[in-house]
């Protein structure tokens, strides 16, 4: 059977089905219903956050955020990371703003606060950093950045659901956190995210954009689209929240038995654990080193995949070198390209049997 590098977590048919009843009840699918708020007032009690909003998907909450923040009228430049999945840059291009891509560390692969001043210019509006793979950025440094220079913070926050930084949820940094609850997150609701904040009026700025624009139904100020959430998979959220500490744990035990393994082999650099970070397991990334290891990443890649196990190579290539964008900007972050050259994610999800991290582990160490 086919080990695939994660799988969707979800409740019983049971649960989902006596969770959806009132739908049928009622007819009322989508416009924020009565399971969307539910949905909304578990969330936010769970993140730790004062308010939110649910969106259709992840990348349609981070471009409606950004817009919110007032960036699309404002032109200019936005400091991002090239490690992280294409939709983050998407969402600051398809704006009308240009992103400016600013090197990782190379033990948590989340933006170099140290890079980050170098960047700037007359033209530079916001900060854009992503939290990668469950590792959170160094929110301290970037604030103090972005209050020195007058600019805006919005996180792509979509592996990091549920972890906190000093026992704040990570939702809290910065003007706005964007999290995907895509079928292949932590936490999912088939397809959804969402935008957390603290300014009132930025929720409302936020629900217009994902509401057509409209204010009122006699009454739209503004140009807008349609990204909400409807209420079947608001259900099936109010469902996995039920169970995520679970799906956390069991996330856990997969990460221990890889580590097990895998910790302190040569040619092999694990993520260690962030301190004052509680993390929620969302990858499990491995950085192989050739030239110690005796094969490559890809090689790696290929010897799972003749296996029937399918790891990814998560995240490659780097967004600045991708064709839609390698022609457009300088390649200034060599420590991104090397990463993205040298990492594989291997599977990683609550219902991974123990025994079949073993396999994993005996085939790429063999």
């Amino acid at each position: 059977m086919s080990i695939l590098v994660t799988r969707s977590s979800m409740p019983s048919l049971e649960e989902y089905m006596e969770e959806i009843k009132p739908i049928f009840e009622s007819h009322w699918m989508t416009n924020v219903g009565p399971i969307y708020k539910k949905f909304q007032r578990q969330l936010m009690d769970y993140l730790q956050v004062p308010e939110m909003s649910l969106f259709v998907n992840g990348h349609m909450a981070l471009e409606m955020a950004i817009d919110a923040l007032g960036l699309k009228d404002m032109g200019g430049e936005v400091i991002t990371t090239p490690y992280t999945f294409v939709s983050t840059t998407h969402a600051i291009t398809r704006n009308g703003l240009k992103p400016v891509f600013c090197d990782i560390k190379d033990d948590d692969y989340t933006i170099d606060p140290e890079k980050i001043e170098s960047l700037i210019t007359d033209k530079t509006v916001a900060i854009i950093p992503v939290h990668v793979y469950g590792n959170i950025c160094n929110v301290d440094a970037i604030q103090k950045i972005a209050d020195k220079h007058g600019l805006k913070v919005s996180y792509d926050a979509a592996h990091a659901f549920g972890v906190k930084y000093k026992g704040v949820g990570v939702g809290n940094f910065g003007d706005a956190s964007m999290f995907s609850f895509h079928a292949t997150k932590v936490f999912n609701t088939i397809e959804g995210g969402s935008i957390a904040f603290k300014d009132k009026a930025y929720g409302t700025k936020l629900h217009e954009l994902k509401n057509f624009g409209i204010h009122d139904s006699e009454d739209v100020p503004g140009v807008g689209g349609n990204a909400k959430l409807d209420e079947f998979r608001a259900a099936m959220g109010i469902c996995n929240l039920k169970h995520i500490e679970e799906y956390i744990f069991a996330r856990q035990k997969v990460a221990e038995r890889y580590n097990e393994h895998l910790e302190n082999v040569p040619g092999i650099k694990l993520c260690k654990q962030q301190q004052d970070v509680s993390a929620n397991y969302a990858y499990y990334p491995v950085y192989f080193n050739e030239k110690v290891l005796g094969k490559t990443r890809n090689q790696v890649f290929n010897e799972l995949a003749a296996h029937d196990i399918h790891a990814r190579k998560y995240f490659y290539p780097a967004v600045n070198e991708m064709r839609c964008y390698k022609d457009q900007y300088p390649l200034n972050t060599p420590i991104a390209h090397d990463v993205s050259m040298h990492i594989l994610t291997l599977p990683m999800y609550e219902g991974l049997a123990l025994e079949d991290v073993d396999k994993i582990c005996d085939i790429v160490l063999g």
